[in-house]
């Protein structure tokens, strides 16, 4: 394992400085072989989440060689959450987490992970419904959906992207009921297909997979994910049904 012992004091210094909001940044190996420590902005809009700057992520990676990630845990301990995980794995690098005040920490290698589907907590960007989605067509059916950068309340921005309309055909998935859901759209849905919903935002902001006996699987912000009957609120407020080609014909990928 990397000795990091030369950069965990800037992290801490960082830490104590942006709680009570987490810090973040990256470690950088330059030209030299010295290991740097990069502070960057955290844009998450939650105090107890982050999200590295794009800009600041590309100005370490003009600096050196990025060899771990870092971030600050306040009042709790630098064990590594379900997002971390799942997040450290997607990164494969080391994750390098403080605590502020008391200054423990943990150097956490990264390793295959994914999160249990019921009973994750809301981070945006890596547990969310989209989030679930990935995971979902992943672990359950081998195919593999590429994840987009996303800020915290995209869905209501005048000139900002339709996450899910824009991209959704590029994924696999066409269209296979448009609107609200009644019983015969109900009858034909499929385990695995994907529900559109538009829930008080400009545009569609939520996702669901449909897991068959009229339930689905979905990640609501600020709740934990759940399985739930698919009632009356998520049928009105469905905009779409999509379903993935592999499943067009006969319901199964294989």
């Amino acid at each position: 394992m990397e000795d990091f012992s030369s950069v965990l004091p800037m992290i801490q210094l960082h830490a104590d400085a942006q709680a009570p909001r987490e810090c973040c940044g990256l470690v950088v190996r330059k030209q030299d072989g010295v290991l740097q420590y990069m502070p960057c902005r955290n844009l998450a809009h939650d105090v107890d989440q982050f999200m590295i700057d794009p800009v600041d992520h590309a100005h370490a990676e003009d600096t050196g060689e990025i060899v771990a990630y870092a971030h600050s845990h306040v009042f709790t301990p630098p064990t590594p959450s379900d997002a971390d995980r799942e997040s450290m794995a997607h990164t494969g690098l080391p994750w390098i987490i403080v605590n502020h005040p008391v200054g423990s920490f943990t150097i956490n290698e990264p390793e295959p992970y994914i999160a249990p589907f019921v009973g994750r907590a809301f981070v945006h960007g890596v547990h969310d419904c989209y989030g679930i989605v990935r995971d979902w067509y992943a672990q359950e059916l081998d195919i593999a959906l590429n994840d987009y950068p996303r800020r915290f309340g995209w869905w209501d921005d005048e000139d900002g992207p339709d996450l899910y309309r824009e991209n959704f055909a590029r994924e696999g998935f066409v269209v296979v009921h448009q609107g609200p859901l009644d019983a015969v759209a109900i009858g034909e849905l499929r385990e695995h297909d994907l529900l559109l919903m538009r829930i008080r935002a400009r545009r569609d902001n939520h996702m669901a997979v449909y897991v068959g006996a009229n339930v689905i699987l979905h990640h609501l912000i600020d709740q934990l994910s759940r399985r739930e009957v698919l009632q009356e609120f998520y049928q009105r407020r469905t905009t779409a049904v999509l379903r993935h080609r592999a499943l067009l014909d006969t319901g199964d990928p294989s």
